[in-house]
């Protein structure tokens, strides 16, 4: 029986995170057969447990095959100490869990093409996925301080740092992912600048040279990206890249759909050899909205196609995500819209938009 483990989290969490198990729900009365628990993350974590990531939580994570995962912080929590902060039970997972590999999808809806900030040609049919190396990098790298140098100055350091085999692996989950899609991949970086960028280009291609010849390989520097991709985003097909730039990258990327609050993600670790089960973890690219949190308005799509690509890449399930996926699509068509994607039209609430999706996989049931 397939496991999930939901971590509603903070702020909008638990609304869109009931949105998502009432689809999960729907699935099961089909016969999905998903086994739900439940844990504590971020700020509630620290609340009932005094820490972002509580040991009760790591042991279910541990035993399920996948996790999804709501929203965390919120300013109730701004004044803890870096490593008390909601943020880094999120961080925990990732690092416990090796999940180096985030996927962020870009899909431009044919209803929500008129809300991107671009002209509707340029987004329409938009289609492209941001693989961003999660574990590595400036964000996790050290030294990583704030000194006082005397003279009442004061030195910031972060550390970028890369190994061979932290680019080998993202590349290669970029090269594989592009294989069931347009074959093209786009490797972005700062090799201009950066002794990093020189050793990533330098491994992606010998990486690409390993049996990947069949995929189209091009290579960019990370800050051209940003312009192409606000320029000419339909170009690009997969786009792999680090942590500080795929952080960035992904956000243009999102805009160029209308709303944040419309995107998932997916945190991919290694496939075990022995057991063949991946490592996953699934969120909305969005926060935790704390100034919205409580009034049943937030938008649920980013959270249950979240789940849709535990459907697809945990779960193998490609006819049910294809469904989830058309049923949202279906949802927008008729015009529904909640408060973040109205643009000054009428809008439905949490519930409304859930109703509304689950109503089109009935539809097509």
């Amino acid at each position: 029986m397939p496991s999930l483990l939901l971590l509603p989290g903070d702020g909008i969490g638990p609304e869109i995170m009931a949105a998502t198990k009432r689809v999960i729900e729907y699935f099961n009365a089909k016969g999905a057969g998903f086994e739900l628990t439940e844990g504590l993350v971020g700020g509630a974590g620290y609340d009932a447990d005094g820490t972002p990531l509580p040991p009760a939580t790591l042991e279910k994570a541990e035993a399920a095959d996948a996790m999804l995962f709501g929203a965390v912080g919120g300013p109730k929590w701004d004044n803890l100490a870096y490593d008390l902060r909601p943020e880094a039970g999120l961080l925990g997972l990732r690092k416990h869990f090796e999940l180096f590999a985030n996927l962020r999808p870009a899909i431009s809806y044919p209803a929500l093409a008129d809300s991107s900030s671009l002209k509707r040609e340029v987004v329409e049919g938009l289609d492209i996925i941001i693989v961003r190396e999660l574990t590595g990098g400036v964000y996790f790298g050290e030294p990583k301080t704030i000194e006082d140098i005397g003279n009442g100055q004061k030195r910031a350091i972060d550390t970028q740092i890369y190994d061979t085999y932290e680019i080998e692996r993202i590349a290669r989950a970029a090269f594989d992912l592009a294989r069931a899609r347009r074959r093209k991949v786009t490797s972005m970086e700062k090799r201009n600048v950066m002794k990093s960028g020189l050793l990533w280009r330098e491994v992606v291609e010998a990486t690409h040279k390993q049996g990947y010849e069949d995929v189209e390989l091009q290579h960019m520097l990370a800050d051209a990206g940003a312009m192409q991709l606000v320029r000419d985003p339909k170009q690009f097909d997969v786009v792999v890249t680090d942590n500080l730039f795929g952080d960035m990258l992904s956000d243009i990327a999102a805009q160029l759909t209308g709303s944040l609050g419309m995107l998932p993600s997916a945190s991919l670790g290694a496939v075990d050899e022995k057991t063949g089960r991946r490592r996953a973890l699934y969120e909305p690219v969005h926060g935790s909205a704390p100034d919205i949190a409580g009034q049943g308005i937030a938008n649920p799509i980013a959270m249950i196609a979240s789940f849709g690509m535990a459907l697809k890449y945990s779960f193998g399930m490609l006819d049910e995500a294809n469904a989830l996926d058309d049923a949202i699509a279906g949802a927008l068509a008729d015009g529904l819209r909640t408060a973040d994607i109205a643009a000054g039209a009428p809008s439905i609430d949490t519930e409304g938009m859930t109703d509304a999706i689950i109503a089109q996989l009935e539809k097509r049931s």
